[in-house]
């Protein structure tokens, strides 16, 4: 038995296993981890637990984070703001097409990270030699992708929270507009893109609910029979399975709301997983 404990690094939500060995570690509580760039803080999202086997032997939580260790965090993060001014007048000088977007300081005080993004691929050579003379450390520049750019800066989603990428999402999912489709929302990219300017990761959450449902409601402006008569479908709340239908009866339009189960319409034939699987890849992705 093995005991391994559940942590995430900071400005991340994304979960890593590491060895617990025989420390007894507590929710919240901050440690200091081995990772293949060296020593980092990182926090404790679940305490140590014993499972039975490893698939591959795991990098070990080194001690409990002190107060030294704190106040290197809190340091670390005082020079962002400097290292970003420094790193935008070098770009600047060198009249690079790129867009820096924020920085990170190795725990150890051994390099320096900047995140950047830009149009194509840049010849940074120059402007890393540029930074060392500054810094007096390792450099490293990763470009990144608009999803990226977004989850690293952060802000608010049209839903009035925080975005899910730089909240509560571990990784980025596939999106598609046949999400869009199957919940029935419109397509103007306005309407279902997020801060990124990509489809809203949220189109996948509930999307395995509203792709079974999709094919057990009838469509919109189709003709169904009711207890009342025949009439077209003018909407439907595929959370409470519920059609509300257009009847002409006596020469008047009269509106009904009716549970699905009580239409009679021809519902979506079931397709083989192989065409399925076909026409996903061709819908419009995020990626």
């Amino acid at each position: 038995m093995a005991k391994v404990v559940v942590v995430k690094f900071r400005n991340s939500c994304k979960p890593y296993y590491f060895s617990a060995g025989d420390m007894k570690l507590e929710q919240g509580q901050g440690v200091i981890v081995d990772t293949s760039h060296g020593l980092e803080y990182a926090t404790v999202l679940e305490g140590e637990r014993e499972v039975e086997e490893l698939a591959a032997p795991l990098k070990p939580v080194v001690r409990l984070a002190t107060a030294h260790d704190l106040e290197t965090v809190a340091k670390n993060d005082a020079r962002k703001p400097e290292a970003m001014r420094a790193c935008k007048e070098k770009i600047a000088a060198r009249e690079l097409p790129m867009k820096l977007i924020g920085c990170e300081f190795a725990f150890d005080g051994s390099k320096v990270i900047f995140y950047f993004s830009a149009e194509g691929r840049v010849d940074f050579r120059e402007l890393v030699k540029d930074l060392a003379s500054v810094f007096r450390m390792r450099i490293e520049l990763r470009q990144v992708g608009v999803r990226d750019e977004t989850r690293i800066l952060g802000g608010i989603a049209p839903c009035g929270r925080e975005v899910c990428c730089a909240s509560c999402m571990p990784d980025f999912q596939k999106v598609s507009i046949r999400m869009a489709k199957n919940q029935g929302l419109s397509l103007n990219p306005t309407k279902i893109s997020g801060l990124c300017g990509r489809l809203m990761c949220c189109l996948s959450y509930e999307n395995p609910y509203y792709a079974t449902a999709s094919k057990q409601v009838p469509k919109l402006g189709g003709s169904v029979g009711t207890p009342e008569g025949r009439g077209s479908v003018v909407s439907v709340n595929m959370l409470k399975m519920i059609a509300r239908v257009k009847i002409e009866k006596d020469g008047a339009l009269i509106y009904r709301d009716f549970p699905v189960s009580d239409l009679e319409f021809k519902r979506a034939a079931e397709k083989p997983e192989k065409e399925e699987k076909e026409e996903a890849e061709e819908e419009i992705s995020a990626e």
